[in-house]
């Protein structure tokens, strides 16, 4: 089945055996709302009345990872449940890729209860919140969050150990690039040549974006590609731009006065190398996607939903509704 962008169709399981696809209009938060609340409740209906606890999510999830759990110490891992408890009676689990109060807004409205984020919702990649003891923000979100018997699971640490790399997995999905992935990670492939500016604009429409960013030169021929989904480091970026067998790097976000400028420079040296910037969250949401269908497989009382993180910023000739 073809894959498309996360604003053109939305994916519920009906039963074990059936996948419904709804084509829907481009994607708005109304939009989902009304399109996928009746394919959510039908798959839940089944399970509505049985009882699961966020601790028996996270247990099944352990056991289904295909690796060992790094450690319950949070110097060791971020997986860890946060708000609520192990004890918390799950109705139904949105996976996304960060947490925002309009992603647990929709996830209500869905019945979704336990939140399977993978970047942290509080703000701060460790989850410690010291220095926001009487910030507003933080606490609306915790005060919403009791009301409506939010637990949320922040799952980033084995997402990404686990083999492959289930961010980089889904968003190979998520682009279509199946059969171009030559490396066992799924993170490096060898397209057909395409310019730059072609392949950039491919990227935009295929995830219907309205930021990407590109450093190269627009004709520049693009055929070996690798990806850093989410971020990538200074340290990163120069040895990956480096290797002989990539021309591009296609990454969320990258900071702005260390890996940015490198890359300025050997374009200026006039190497033929590229770095595309979908943005954290959008480069990340095909893993989530990706991470409610390996929820299906092991767990079937409740219903399960992927509640996309919307794209955060929005350009003043296009704002985003």
């Amino acid at each position: 089945m073809e894959r498309r962008s996360p604003r053109h169709w939305l994916l519920a399981p009906v039963n074990a055996d059936t996948i419904l696809v709804m084509k829907t209009e481009p994607f708005s938060r109304r939009n989902f709302l009304a399109a996928s609340g009746a394919l959510l409740v039908a798959h839940g209906a089944m399970g509505q009345n049985a009882s699961l606890t966020a601790g028996e999510v996270l247990q099944r999830m352990k056991e289904n990872l295909g690796m060992p759990w790094l450690s319950d110490s949070m110097t060791t891992t971020v997986d860890n449940l946060l708000g609520g408890d192990a004890s918390t009676p799950v109705r139904g689990i949105a996976t996304t890729t960060m947490a925002t109060i309009d992603v647990m807004r929709t996830a209500v409205a869905k019945g979704l209860n336990m939140i399977v984020s993978h970047e942290t919702p509080f703000y701060l990649h460790l989850d410690k919140t010291d220095d926001l003891k009487n910030d507003p923000v933080l606490a609306y979100k915790l005060d919403y969050m009791r009301k409506n018997n939010i637990v949320v699971l922040h799952w980033h640490d084995h997402w990404h150990h686990r083999t492959p790399d289930g961010s980089a997995y889904g968003m190979m999905q998520e682009v279509g690039w199946e059969k171009y992935s030559d490396s066992p990670d799924k993170k490096h492939f060898t397209l057909p040549a395409q310019p730059l500016a072609q392949f950039a604009k491919a990227l935009e429409q295929k995830l219907q974006l309205h930021n990407v960013r590109v450093i190269g030169k627009p004709d520049m021929q693009v055929s070996r590609v690798y990806t850093s989904w989410g971020y990538a480091s200074r340290q990163v970026v120069i040895s990956l731009l480096n290797r002989p067998d990539v021309d591009t790097l296609v990454t969320g976000e990258s900071v702005e006065w260390e890996g940015i400028p490198y890359v300025q420079d050997m374009v200026a040296m006039g190497q033929k190398k590229a770095l595309v910037l979908l943005g954290h969250v959008n480069s990340e949401n095909g893993g989530m996607r990706y991470c409610a269908e390996w929820l299906r497989g092991f767990i079937h009382e409740v219903p399960i939903g992927f509640v996309p993180a919307p794209e955060p910023f929005w350009p003043p000739d296009h704002p985003i509704g």
